[in-house]
């Protein structure tokens, strides 16, 4: 599909800068590549080519990712007059009355956004199912799952159609599909990313935006981009001390790493792949320099944490759930929507808002508790998730109930940091036998995506995974 298709977006748009491809010509190569690839994995939902092609022929901003197309997620980021659904069949066809911020900054960086990419309704569970649209399917076997709720964006982005993709995570959105997709997934510190203007926080503070891609210096340049507070924002993340992409190939010094291969209590998935990834990354960092120990967050299995989380997701369920009534102009029957957040809605209107409070104030004291662990250490290395990319259809096979529990039990290691705002990033360093990728997670103290990123390139530079392409591509 001509001689982009591998090229990340950093040098995708040094091409447009020297005048060697025009903006125009990145667009039609994007576009025949979703044209041709995406039947097969339906990681696009909805496409905007016609209105792509008049920015990419017109005047775009003069932004450091001028030309380079990407693709938004059907979750946030929206814009004004165009549709995002947010996985919800009522809302396929409702366009937005205003555009958001993030929106605003992938305008002004130069990106010509070619359409919408797949995702479970609501983004509340971690694979790309949803019931009003096709499941997207992962690039390295159809038959399984991308991961959720960025699972379009990833599939889209592995198989070559653009190079970065928008994403947002809330409970490890970003990072699993990243893991199962073959990915750079970096989760910014609470704060980084504005979901302005009308969010101030979303899940009390546990989401936040950002992108997939497939190298760290992407990662790095696109959060320099859309990292940038809002007025009135209510959280506000530590000033980063220089440009992110001047993190990558820095020396990130000796660093002291705890690893973590296994979870802390019964019920999660502990599967042998993911401790296997860990154990090479673990001796890959050793070999870099680094300190590394068997160490983790004492807190970090806390059993209380479940139940308070999904206190917050339930509430912010049903509020979010009545806006987007108010937006349609009518009430959205529990027959529209999937069990799961039929349950969320129905728990967050019986919950009080005496008891809300308690369970943010003991997450509140709980992050404390977590963040105590980092000043002894720089990073925590983890598996992204339990287990590599399970088939589609695993998460709802046992019915309504078992659903959430399998939900739980894959994500030993990413809802945490959502909690507690920090930053963390899944690096694709390990595949099955059967050539399904694993990721593995560094976490860094908050505000520290700077260490992260130096790292993350040191990692890339001794274990490059740029030239893995999976068997459905461009």
């Amino acid at each position: 599909m001509g001689e982009t298709t591998w090229l990340d977006a950093t040098a995708q748009a040094e091409l447009v800068r020297r005048g060697e491809v025009s903006p125009a010509e990145l667009a039609e190569q994007a576009i025949a590549r979703i044209e041709t690839v995406n039947p097969k994995l339906d990681a696009v939902i909805r496409t905007r080519f016609d209105e792509a092609r008049l920015e990419a022929a017109g005047d775009l901003p003069d932004g450091p990712f001028r030309g380079v197309p990407i693709l938004l997620k059907d979750l946030g980021c929206t814009v004004a007059g165009e549709t995002t659904a947010f996985g919800i069949g009522p809302l396929r066809d409702v366009a937005f009355p205003f555009t958001s911020y993030l929106a605003e900054h992938f305008r002004a960086a130069g990106f010509v956004p070619l359409g919408r990419t797949n995702v479970p309704e609501l983004g509340t569970t971690v694979t790309t199912e949803p019931k009003s649209f096709p499941p997207a399917r992962n690039p390295w076997n159809p038959d399984h799952s991308t991961g959720g709720s960025s699972g379009g964006s990833a599939a889209a982005v592995a198989a070559g159609l653009v190079p970065v993709a928008h994403a947002n995570d809330g409970g490890g959105s970003i990072r699993i599909p990243a893991s199962e997709c073959g990915l750079v997934g970096l989760k910014p510190t609470r704060g980084r990313v504005s979901q302005g203007p009308l969010i101030g926080e979303a899940w009390a503070g546990s989401t936040i935006d950002g992108a997939v891609t497939r190298t760290v210096r992407d990662a790095a340049g696109i959060l320099d981009v859309i990292g940038k507070p809002m007025p009135g924002d209510p959280y506000y993340a530590p000033p980063l001390p220089r440009p992110l992409v001047q993190e990558v190939g820095a020396d990130p010094g000796r660093l002291r790493i705890g690893w973590l291969d296994r979870p802390g209590l019964e019920g999660y998935l502990d599967d042998p792949e993911c401790r296997a990834a860990v154990a090479g990354a673990a001796r890959l960092l050793e070999s870099l320099g680094h300190h590394v120990e068997e160490s983790a967050p004492a807190a970090m299995y806390d059993q209380e944490i479940i139940g308070h989380f999904n206190t917050i997701i339930a509430a912010d369920t049903e509020a979010t759930m009545r806006a987007f009534e108010l937006l349609i102009g009518r009430p959205i029957g529990e027959d529209e929507i999937e069990p799961r957040n039929v349950a969320y809605r129905r728990a967050g209107k019986d919950l009080g808002a005496v008891a809300y409070l308690q369970s943010r104030s003991w997450l509140e004291a709980w992050a404390r508790r977590m963040a105590d662990w980092w000043t002894g250490h720089d990073l925590l290395l983890t598996p992204t998730v339990g287990a590599p990319p399970p088939e589609l259809g695993w998460f709802t096979a046992a019915g309504p109930e078992e659903e959430g529990v399998r939900i739980i039990s894959f994500i030993p290691y990413t809802a945490q940091f959502n909690m507690t705002g920090q930053p963390a990033i899944s690096l694709p360093l390990h595949w099955t036998p059967g050539g399904l990728p694993v990721g593995v997670q560094l976490v860094a103290a908050y505000g520290r995506e700077d260490l992260l990123v130096r790292v993350a390139s040191q990692l890339e530079q001794a274990a490059p995974w740029s030239d893995r392409h999976p068997p459905i591509h461009a």
